[in-house]
């Protein structure tokens, strides 16, 4: 890798991780740049996936403020996501990609639609809730679990727009702030993350020199991610979600 290259790889470093802390889908960043600098696709995905782990947790310990009163919830819902990021690593080593490349656009796409409606029909649901005299279970029960296991799966796979899928997820069937459910998505992405590099780093080939330049860039856009993310309003940080989402199918779609 030439020094340009490394160059590259280090400021993609840094824009997957802010992007990972206030959205996700950092993944659409750095592994476009590293396949460009020669890696086998396999290689690259894994160098990408340990590189990011430092980013994932310098964005959690950013939005820690975010995580006051959740510690519950994050130990039941990170239970999940480590089964499910273990189960999606090792289906990167097991299955062609070509297995996921259908249906995660269309994942992805139900995911934004989602987001867009999802004051509507967290309305609409409470509502019902009213009218039928129950409350909603903090934790989202049954059905948040299995949506994160899947979504789990398909972060320790590959990753891209993860965050999309697990914010798209909890904004539904938690009764909670976005700005906190975010927190959580951070979390979630570390055990993802860090379940699936520690896998890799026994049954994978990876580039050394790649994963410490992306891990030390999204490290420093951990940070950035904080500060930008929890400054954004509801609406707002809604259209971002929107817009890598949309930007993450056409990257998929079109290769």
């Amino acid at each position: 890798m030439g020094i340009w290259e490394a160059v590259a790889v280090f400021v993609a470093g840094i824009g997957a991780g802010t992007i990972n802390t206030v959205v996700g889908s950092g993944t659409l960043i750095t592994f476009p740049v590293l396949l460009a600098t020669g890696l086998p696709p396999i290689t690259a995905n894994v160098s990408n996936t340990l590189g990011l782990v430092p980013g994932a947790i310098s964005g959690a310990i950013g939005y820690r403020r975010e995580l006051s009163g959740q510690r519950q919830r994050v130990l039941r819902l990170g239970g999940t996501a480590l089964i499910g990021g273990l189960t999606g690593a090792a289906l990167l080593i097991t299955l062609p990609s070509a297995a996921f490349d259908a249906i995660v656009p269309a994942l992805i796409a139900i995911a934004l639609v989602l987001v867009v409606l999802q004051p509507r029909l967290s309305r609409a649901v409470q509502r019902h809730r009213e009218q039928n005299g129950t409350d909603a279970h903090p934790d989202g029960g049954p059905v948040l679990l299995v949506g994160l296991l899947l979504a789990s799966m398909y972060g320790g796979y590959f990753g891209a727009a993860q965050g999309v899928l697990y914010l798209s997820l909890m904004g539904l069937l938690l009764h909670e702030d976005l700005q906190r459910i975010n927190a959580v998505k951070n979390i979630l992405a570390v055990i993802v993350n860090g379940v699936a590099a520690v896998f890799f780093l026994f049954v994978a080939d990876f580039d050394w020199y790649a994963v410490l330049l992306i891990a030390v860039g999204s490290a420093v856009g951990g940070q950035i991610g904080a500060k930008v993310g929890r400054r954004l309003p509801p609406t707002v940080l809604r259209g971002v979600i929107v817009a890598v989402g949309v930007a993450a199918i056409a990257q998929l779609l079109l290769g």
